[in-house]
């Protein structure tokens, strides 16, 4: 060992030796190796397994705000869809209130409002969506309100046909989707496709707001009138947000408190006034 240090003369025996050695040294360090190796994998598939944990939990959040963002804007469309439709009332004061519940009587078509008697509202007054009448409030409470819909077996509102003027009474069959107008002689023109708005009669409905749409008429021989069926205007199985008005111009009708008195003459005699 002293000479090979200082000459060198066993290098070529000690390459051998190396040569002859390396193949147990592989064979030894492949366990360590792989078990290094097993290690990191595991470790590495842990924190991919962690990691796709975490952007799962981030994506499903991501997409509950998304949804509600989703809602945000739709209730805001159909807040925009109502105030874009109030020139449609003239000069009427209105105000928006929300749905709060559905009527689960299949016999009943009703609907709770976030408005009452603190709001001003009052029973029958009407309730609109942007597309048309809803109903009217038929009971009132301090923070709540009542509202029947125009579908209730209920429900009459005074119409008139936009096309030709010919009045008529739209009364609820106990359907969201159907309507139906009555007393209409089988001499009346009245066509599927044409719009029937509020006449204005009866002091409910402010005058010219639509109800609905003719989808059929039926001329049967023999009877005295025609068998109307009519689509309602409104949404009502998808509004939330719906239109109180108040009018400045109630319809009402002054009677006299009492006869007029006589007025009489210097000669005594009355004089009809």
């Amino acid at each position: 060992m002293l000479v090979d240090h200082r000459e060198h003369y066993l290098t070529p025996v000690r390459v051998g030796l190396d040569a002859f050695v390396a193949p147990l040294q592989y064979l030894v360090n492949t366990p360590i190796r792989n078990i290094s190796t097993f290690s990191s994998s595991w470790t590495s598939r842990q924190s991919l397994l962690a990691e796709n944990t975490t952007l799962r939990a981030q994506q499903l959040l991501l997409q509950a705000k998304l949804q509600k963002l989703m809602a945000l804007e739709s209730e805001n469309s159909e807040l925009r869809a109502l105030l874009k439709s109030s020139p449609k009332l003239g000069n009427e004061h209105m105000a928006i209130a929300q749905l709060l519940a559905v009527s689960m009587d299949p016999l009943v078509s009703e609907l709770i409002l976030d408005k009452g008697l603190r709001d001003g509202v009052y029973e029958g007054q009407p309730v609109l969506d942007a597309n048309g009448v809803m109903g009217q409030v038929i009971q009132t409470g301090p923070w709540t309100s009542r509202v029947m819909l125009v579908t209730d077996l209920r429900s009459a509102i005074p119409v008139q046909d936009s096309r030709n003027g010919v009045r008529g009474i739209v009364v609820g069959r106990g359907s969201l989707v159907n309507l139906a107008l009555t007393n209409i002689p089988e001499t009346v023109d009245v066509r599927a496709g044409d719009t029937l708005v509020t006449s204005g009669l009866g002091g409910h409905y402010p005058e010219g707001y639509p109800v609905g749409i003719v989808r059929s008429v039926q001329h049967n021989s023999g009877e005295q009138f025609t068998k109307i069926e009519v689509v309602p205007s409104a949404q009502l199985d998808r509004t939330r947000n719906v239109l109180l008005v108040w009018s400045q111009h109630p319809f009402s009708i002054d009677l006299p408190k009492s006869a007029p008195k006589p007025v009489t003459t210097k000669t005594g005699r009355a004089k009809k006034s």
